[in-house]
């Protein structure tokens, strides 16, 4: 109905209203489900990359405490009770379907809510009406700048989300961080008030900026041993309320992601234990990649500013054994390694080449394409480029063109791998049909080679123009054509 009602207003009018619109509509949904995140700790976390891993990651560390947590990220929705896929091909989905997951998660019993906010739905209003009590700031690098006009406006935009924090009002629990409503400010005595807390990562330039918005704690994770970093891009107001948790000794095998942790510290410790007395935590991680490790270590701080144990949580990091569509291995008797993984822009593909050289194999062979719809269409013939230098056989196809041409889309993704050397026919594809594409991948691996197949992940639908959403698994359809080639 709305979106009928929006092809009735011109489009420049449209444009104008639409922060309204966005708003009204923001406001309409908590409304009509009662303003259901009053009634349980709600987490928000952002950032352009590892926003995903760490709502999965956070959810298994604080399921390990006993508690009953819902979530909504880019890969799968939880309502508390059971979980699947995201088929809204949408993180930050619509506004009364969040409202509505945080109402369910209320009602089947979640003392936690997680939610993964993107840039694009911050600025759509998405956040507001939220009653957000930690913000995870997880990193931050140029992106979705067609978008925003300018990296500056893109770093505003997700400040927006942590300048609502000062707006959300303040909630009690009881021991078992159940959120309480207090009669009478005698009864406030016998609970927990929930401090609203922003945790970032410090190893990031961008980290002070988001810092600096107002906050009851403030917590930063850094890479070094306590002591050794001091943070010189922090200034002395926000070093002195800041708290740091340290990690070190990060490392990634073809065994899985491993570093070591350590306790609480204040940036400017005037406490009796000394840095160099703190006890290291060891983490032994069953996923691949340093960057998991940074993702486990962010779960960590969150479950740290919320004052539960730091030694629970870590059972729940290590028993976490793969991610949807994250290095998600496709094994159907094959001699052969098949990876899908949602690496979709040049950063995720670069470390998802960093981490795959840890594991053994022959020769590597990437299907890849890039998305249309007004996506960084810059990012195209780098992905072509990373792709051309890093693997033997680049195969580039459709992935989701939305209205744009995917041939034309692919042609500028091989054009970045013939800019390396590549050669068309040869060493590089390009099949427009991403079934066709994945079975030539198969009918070309001998054995021991490594087939990665990135860009969607576990997302279950391929967006072509006009809105048409067709439906596709990469993981199913990779099975599909490995047990075909098998029979």
């Amino acid at each position: 109905m709305l979106s009928k009602i929006k092809k009735l207003i011109p489009r420049q009018l449209f444009k104008a209203i639409q922060p309204v619109y966005h708003f009204i509509l923001s406001f309409a949904a908590v409304l009509f489900h009662g303003f259901p995140s009053d009634r349980l700790i709600v987490i928000g976390i952002t950032g352009t990359t590892g926003k995903t891993s760490t709502v999965y990651l956070l959810a298994r560390a604080l399921q390990a405490m006993g508690y009953k947590v819902g979530y909504t990220s880019t890969a799968m929705f939880s309502d508390g009770n059971k979980e699947w896929l995201n088929d809204k091909k949408m993180t930050m989905v619509g506004r009364f379907f969040t409202q509505r997951m945080i109402r369910r998660m209320s009602k089947n019993g979640c003392e936690f809510a997680i939610i993964e906010s993107t840039s694009e739905g911050i600025r759509q209003f998405r956040h507001r009406f939220i009653n957000f009590d930690a913000l995870l700031f997880t990193g931050l690098y140029p992106e979705h700048l067609e978008s925003h006009g300018t990296f500056d406006n893109y770093k505003a935009t997700k400040g927006r989300l942590f300048g609502h924090l000062q707006f959300c009002h303040t909630k009690y629990i009881d021991d078992q961080k159940k959120v309480v409503k207090p009669k009478s400010e005698l009864q406030k005595l016998g609970l927990n008030r929930v401090k609203k807390t922003i945790i970032v990562n410090g190893d990031d330039e961008n980290a002070p900026y988001f810092s600096n918005f107002w906050s009851e704690r403030k917590i930063a994770f850094t890479n070094g041993h306590p002591g050794e970093n001091e943070l010189a891009n922090f200034s002395e107001i926000i070093l002195k309320d800041l708290e740091l948790l340290y990690f070190s000794e990060a490392a990634s095998s073809a065994a899985g992601a491993s570093f070591n942790f350590f306790d609480l510290l204040r940036a400017n410790s005037q406490d009796d234990v000394k840095p160099e007395a703190m006890i290291a935590h060891p983490v032994e991680l069953k996923l691949l990649g340093v960057f998991n490790a940074q993702n486990s270590v962010a779960a960590l701080a969150v479950c740290a500013g919320l004052d539960l144990s730091l030694e629970k949580a870590q059972v729940g990091l290590e028993e976490v054994s793969g991610l949807v569509g994250k290095m998600e291995k496709i094994d159907a008797g094959q001699d052969f390694t098949v990876l899908v993984d949602y690496a979709f822009e040049p950063r995720a593909l670069e470390k998802l080449y960093d981490t795959m050289s840890l594991i053994p194999h022959q020769r590597t062979i990437n299907v890849l394409g890039s998305t249309g719809g007004g996506r960084d269409a810059s990012r195209r013939p780098i992905l072509g480029k990373i792709a051309g230098e890093r693997a033997d056989l680049v195969i580039v196809t459709n992935e989701d063109p939305y209205d744009d041409d995917p041939q034309e889309i692919i042609d500028q993704v091989a054009a970045g791998a013939e800019s390396v050397g590549k050669s068309i026919g040869e060493d590089l594809l390009k099949i427009l049909d991403r079934r066709e594409a994945i079975r030539r991948a198969f009918e070309e691996a001998r054995t021991g080679d490594l087939v990665l197949i990135t860009g969607k992940g576990g997302e279950q639908f391929i967006c072509a123009k006009n809105g048409e959403k067709i439906p596709w698994d990469d993981r199913l359809v990779a099975k599909e054509e490995l047990n075909a080639l098998g029979s």
